[in-house]
């Protein structure tokens, strides 16, 4: 049999007296260990070489670990040597691979029938790997410091333990960070004297409750299914999506860097449940370390179950009320940050159904920043996430959602109609970008901190810290051309347009983005050409959410009522590159409204601007108060002479409003804030402390209400999603608590509200007649043209 390399061989001396820890699964390896013994042996014939065979992956016979206690007692500066046969990959049947995965197995170790075989055909498969050797002494001092363990049968379990993640940081060497998985969680953690001393503390807790439960957490990526996993991930949503994921090599390269200093959790923008199997391809084909991600235990079905926990997942329990399931939690999440594994979950917790970022959630931040706090690690990233895409099939579930339906339990049959939606058509792209990651140090303080003691602190930081993260999401993800046909259409509050028209719209918006450095997709670029609008319109028709009526003179495209909740969520995802904007036009409208009532317009102005930020700060992100009064001085500044303008009044700020491009106030933000007000005028008459359920019911009646009676222009404003967010603002303002003169603030903010509802009027107006006269202009061209 043909010798294995030589340059995986351990480095000790020939004066080194070495302990071999030989692990083998079969004749074949035996044969291979022998030829390295027999070669080592030759060139140093000088040392001492025992050998202790163990199995390969199985518990080792009592009689091999009386022995072993007998081995490591025998001399303390004696050498340990973890020595396997590594199997390059290849070889294997896929329908083998597929069962190894489910059971759990290494399906990098062919199976002992196929070794021989395989070592004919290509003796270069198999390579004998030798761990980083360590003294016995400095073995036993790790144990005793990090371990509780009480006679030399724990020890040596201890070396074993050892002896595995030493072959495992060669075999990376060899196989590269994407395989990194951490491995004997359960064993070691057991084993750790601050596990158990935690665990002393809880009442009614004992070492079999939290084996059970760390069993339930425990998860890894096999070797095999870093590469199943991400190619099966592919294979599903290329059925529907562009193959080629978009993006940003160089912000690839500086996450590279990021990772190999410090571990990181990854927190990405949630849509779709596609986000879930994106985030491993993405680090997998970039060659990055895979995470860990956290998901609900709903998702553990059937088969999937075992596959998902082989494949980085970790299930989590939906209610955290148990002590000690809490706890284990904590320490595991603890313990995966220490050994620098990198973890992985949405910012959001949970799918966004509107379009927009959800609030962060900091339930899982929270373990991980007990990890830090705690000196586990002397920094952690959080690197954000940005997941886009230029449509998705489950927006037609989400509008179901908005009129008050209910989410579907998963399944067998739930997943198998999920992949099959992903070949029903074209989507389009993905869009994945790794903005700069947030430091926990920088936000925290140093380990072992004041904010160990101080819960308020620590809770305040980590908003603080989860926002930032939230907010270089949104700063990175692109605009597309779905996004802002969709905002466009829905302007027209069901009026169809030409494709001239549409061209004509878009360039004000473009021309925005542009100049605010906004980054914008491929599709979106090509809105500048009448080409680039037919493919975005094409794309979206047949009700998704466009249609197109191609019977008279020219095709023209619309957006039906039934599809507006549709076409929402596209334009959600939009808002945020012109909130800012948004809200300028509001407060200029407002300082045109009150100019007589107020006395300096310009104040009015930015006391307004402020006041919209503040009503909107539980449905939107915003820059800090220094950064956003600087954006929107910035932009203003585009104006000459504009403080002046504003100070003379209603007619220098009609001024200014003409000038304005482009204006989008009213296809922004009408629907929230005509939610608002639904809402507001719900409370006008109801208990002062009504149920989020029963006010989301009235509401809904209400606006159903309000829509057929026209008093609501949008269909989308009457949304339970939207509602809940209401009551949200409501809340803040103090109108769902008892107190004496609570009618009249509700009164008071139902009129603040119907009060910015007509600046939005006035900002349509002034949009409306922008477009007729761009219109005007259009047909007198094409008159004389003709």
């Amino acid at each position: 049999m043909t010798a294995p390399p030589t340059d995986y061989f351990a480095s000790f001396t020939t004066n080194d007296d070495a302990l071999v820890l030989a692990s083998v699964s079969s004749d074949a390896e035996l044969e291979l260990l022998n030829v390295w013994l027999r070669t080592h042996r030759r060139e140093h014939p000088d040392s001492k070489v025992d050998v202790l065979q163990l199995p390969a992956a199985d518990e080792p016979a009592p009689g091999d670990l009386a022995r072993l206690v007998e081995e490591l007692e025998a001399d303390e500066n004696r050498l340990v040597v973890p020595v396997r046969v590594f199997w390059v990959p290849g070889g294997l049947p896929t329908r083998l691979k597929v069962v190894a995965l489910m059971s759990g197995r290494d399906t990098y170790r062919p199976p002992e029938i196929l070794q021989r075989r395989i070592l004919r055909k290509d003796p270069s498969r198999a390579r004998v790997v030798a761990g980083e050797p360590a003294k016995v002494s400095e073995l036993r001092k790790q144990w005793s410091e990090t371990t509780v363990g009480e006679n030399p049968r724990d020890f040596a379990h201890f070396v074993l333990r050892r002896a595995v993640l030493a072959i495992e940081r060669v075999e990376l060497r060899l196989l590269g960070p994407e395989y990194k998985s951490p491995r004997l969680v359960k064993p070691e953690m057991m084993a750790s004297s601050r596990f158990r001393e935690g665990l002393a503390k809880i009442p009614g807790a004992t070492p079999e409750k939290a084996g059970e439960m760390l069993d339930e957490l425990s998860t890894g990526w096999s070797r095999f299914s870093v590469d199943l996993i991400p190619s099966l991930g592919r294979a599903i949503f290329s059925r529907g999506f562009d193959p080629r994921i978009d993006y940003d090599r160089i912000e690839i390269e500086q996450m590279r860097h990021a990772l190999e200093q410090h571990p990181a959790v990854l927190l990405f923008s949630h849509r779709s449940y596609l986000d879930g199997v994106i985030v491993p391809v993405a680090m997998q084909e970039n060659r990055l370390p895979p995470v860990h991600t956290f998901a609900g235990i709903n998702l553990s079905f059937g088969i999937m179950g075992p596959i998902f926990r082989h494949s980085g997942v970790i299930f989590l329990r939906r209610k955290l009320d148990d002590p000690l399931y809490k706890y284990v939690l904590r320490q595991y999440v603890g313990y995966l940050v220490e050994k620098r594994f990198n973890l992985n979950w949405s910012i959001e917790g949970t799918r966004s159904r509107t379009g927009k970022m959800l609030p962060p959630k900091l339930g899982l931040l929270a373990y991980v920043a007990d990890a830090y706090l705690d000196g586990r690690s002397d920094d952690i990233l959080l690197q954000p996430v940005s997941i886009s895409f230029d449509q998705l099939h489950e927006t037609a579930e989400y509008a179901e959602y908005a009129r008050g339906g209910e989410k579907r339990p998963e399944g067998l049959s739930w997943l198998y109609n999920f992949v099959k939606a992903q070949g029903e058509r074209n989507y389009g792209k993905i869009y994945v970008r790794f903005p700069e990651a947030v430091s926990m140090r920088q936000y925290l303080g140093e380990p072992h901190g004041p904010l160990v003691e101080d819960e308020a602190a620590k809770r305040l930081a980590m908003q603080k810290m989860a926002i930032e993260v939230a907010w270089r999401i949104l700063r990175v993800t692109p605009v597309n051309a779905t996004n802002l046909v969709s905002a466009l259409l829905l302007t027209a509050r069901g009026v169809a347009l030409t494709l001239e028209q549409l061209h004509q719209a878009l360039q004000d918006s473009l021309d925005y983005l542009e100049q605010k450095k906004t980054p914008v997709t491929n599709s979106a670029m090509r809105l500048r050409t009448l080409e680039g609008v037919r493919a975005a319109v094409d794309a979206l028709s047949g009700g998704h959410p466009v249609t197109c009526v191609d019977t008279g003179r020219e095709p023209v495209w619309r957006i039906a009522p039934e599809n507006e909740l549709e076409a929402a969520f596209y334009r959600n995802s939009l808002i945020h590159a012109f909130l800012e904007t948004s809200l300028v036009e509001l407060a200029l409208a407002y300082a045109a409204r009150t100019a007589d009532a107020e006395g300096d317009p310009l104040q009015a102005f930015w006391t307004q601007v402020v006041r919209l930020r503040d009503l909107l700060k539980f449905d939107f992100y915003f820059a800090d108060s220094a950064a956003f009064h600087q954006n929107v001085a910035e932009e203003m500044s585009w104006h000459a002479d504009w403080e002046q303008q504003v100070r003379a009044g209603r007619d220098g700020i009609e001024t200014l409003m003409r000038a304005k491009r482009p204006l989008l106030a009213d296809a922004m933000l009408r629907p929230y804030f005509e939610a608002y007000t639904i809402v507001a005028d719900v409370l006008r008459d109801a208990p002062a402390e009504i149920a989020e359920k029963d006010l989301t019911k009235l509401a809904l009646g209400v606006g159903q209400q309000y829509v057929a009676q026209g008093r609501v222009r949008n269909n989308e404003s009457v949304s339970a999603l939207l509602f809940a967010t209401a009551r949200q603002v409501a809340a803040d303002q103090g109108l769902l608590e008892h107190g004496p003169d609570l009618m009249e603030q509700r009164r008071a903010f139902r009129d603040e509200l119907r009060g910015i509802l007509r600046d939005l009027d006035t900002v349509d107006r002034y949009a409306r007649e922008l477009f007729a006269a761009r219109e005007r202009e259009r047909r007198t061209k094409r008159d004389e043209a003709v």
